[in-house]
């Protein structure tokens, strides 16, 4: 058991790699379509899409790391991500949270959620 946490870990440590170099890639492409506006707002707008659809879709997708290769859980991840922030966002604003910490909350939770079903596998 303590082999497949290491394995998992590993894994993991090495398609986050992937995934900062793709952030790098997507704030470059950024920068050069916007190249009027500052690296920090640039930056800025990158960073808000990996956290808002690409890393809780990552962690969520996590769970079929055997069946799936990499660019597919991440291309899956990203859809399913955008679609669960949005549901979820519509009924937390229904609940009564105000706006302003879905960007937060929410992305942050898939997180958890995705770690949680991963390990407990």
């Amino acid at each position: 058991m303590i082999a497949l946490n290491k394995e998992t870990f590993d894994k993991i440590k090495k398609e986050l790699m992937y995934i900062g170099i793709l952030l790098i890639v997507l704030f470059i492409i950024f920068k050069i379509v916007y190249y009027k506006s500052s690296f920090i707002v640039s930056l800025r707008f990158a960073a808000s899409l990996f956290w808002m659809f690409i890393l809780p879709g990552y962690f969520i997708m996590f769970y079929w790391k055997e069946k799936l290769d990499f660019a597919e859980r991440l291309v899956i991840g990203i859809g399913l991500s955008a679609a669960v922030i949005g549901i979820a966002s519509y009924y937390t604003g229904l609940a009564g949270l105000n706006i302003k910490y879905h960007g937060i909350i929410l992305p942050l939770a898939m997180i958890l959620i995705g770690l949680i079903i991963n390990f407990r596998k």
